[in-house]
């Protein structure tokens, strides 16, 4: 699944091509991608026809295109909107479409008149008859929604499903003190806390297994035993990897997640944990140890993360 850097990726690639233009028309041809839409595909439709695209916003895994509209898009202040602008605001917007990718859910923009992808799932043009702007998914665990934008908890505005969620690490608005404390009161294992998107959003099984791998500590210490130092030592570590997934594009794994011109990142030519079990560890060469964890798998080093006397799962 996408984590923070390739949803950043593609909202990066959304900012160039979408922003300033008006929804002329969206053909809904898959019911699931807009499964969320409680009044159906045709609300979803009615909500962004004649609407204009402000700046993409993202948060954790989920990003969105603030609506505005046209006449309040067009008096929009120019800059860089994500500095410490409101999604509402100087920008006009009130409502927005929300996304979030899933498994293998794409965000393509190209020529109007190109062949229909196999998986399409929702179509979006515009009214300057430009690129169109695609949900391709094949796994339709993926969705698009129409929704309100509302007051968040850190004096911005986002959608109104994603109010609850936590600010990602990369955010001016995450607290690393709140994270410290709330972190310690959770009685769990760190990297289970990790994947709790009330707690700390965006990150995944992939940049958990790497971030505390760099911050050497192993994915079942208990939450109620992390020292501030060590908390400041996995949120450093996020946020160094994420950075660096982030500046070549992400992590593809498979050619399900690529950016909106459907090019792959390249970053797991570089993870030091996840994927590589029984390859040696790049710092002391033990080998990579996987175990199961949650449905899923974590990765970590025997030597330079041992396992913690009371372990929690």
């Amino acid at each position: 699944m996408p984590e923070l850097p390739e949803v950043e990726v593609v909202r990066r690639g959304l900012e160039s091509w979408v922003t300033g233009r008006t929804i002329d028309a969206v053909e809904v041809l898959h019911p699931r991608a807009v499964r969320r839409q409680v009044a159906g595909a045709d609300d979803f439709a009615g909500r962004l026809t004649g609407r204009t695209v402000v700046t993409p916003w993202r948060r954790g895994k989920y990003m969105w295109l603030p609506l505005a509209e046209p006449k309040a898009a067009e008096a929009r202040v120019e800059g860089d909107a994500r500095d410490d602008a409101a999604p509402q605001g100087p920008e006009g917007a009130t409502e927005a479409l929300l996304a979030h990718l899933g498994m293998s859910g794409q965000l393509l923009v190209g020529e109007p008149g190109r062949e229909r992808e196999k998986h399409l799932r929702v179509r979006i043009t515009f009214t300057d008859g430009g690129n169109d702007l695609r949900f391709v998914d094949q796994r339709t665990f993926g969705h698009l929604m129409a929704t309100d934008l509302v007051p968040g908890a850190f004096g911005d505005w986002v959608p109104e499903p994603i109010a609850h969620i936590a600010a990602d690490p990369m955010e001016k608005a995450f607290d690393d003190e709140a994270f410290f404390t709330a972190l310690r009161r959770r009685k769990t294992g760190i990297k289970r806390a990790l994947l709790d998107q009330s707690l700390i959003s965006g990150v995944g099984n992939i940049y958990a297994d790497e971030a505390l791998w760099r911050a050497k500590l192993h994915w079942a210490r208990p939450t109620e035993t992390m020292t501030r130092n060590e908390a400041a030592r996995v949120l450093e570590a996020a946020r160094e990897v994420m950075g660096a997934a982030l500046a070549v594009g992400g992590t593809s794994f498979d050619s399900l997640y690529v950016n909106v011109n459907g090019e792959s990142g390249y970053f797991e030519r570089s993870l030091d944990a996840y994927g590589r079990r029984d390859e040696p560890c790049r710092r002391c060469g033990t080998l990579i140890r996987r175990d199961e964890f949650m449905n899923r798998s974590s990765y970590s080093c025997p030597t330079c993360q041992p396992r913690p006397r009371r372990a929690r799962y």
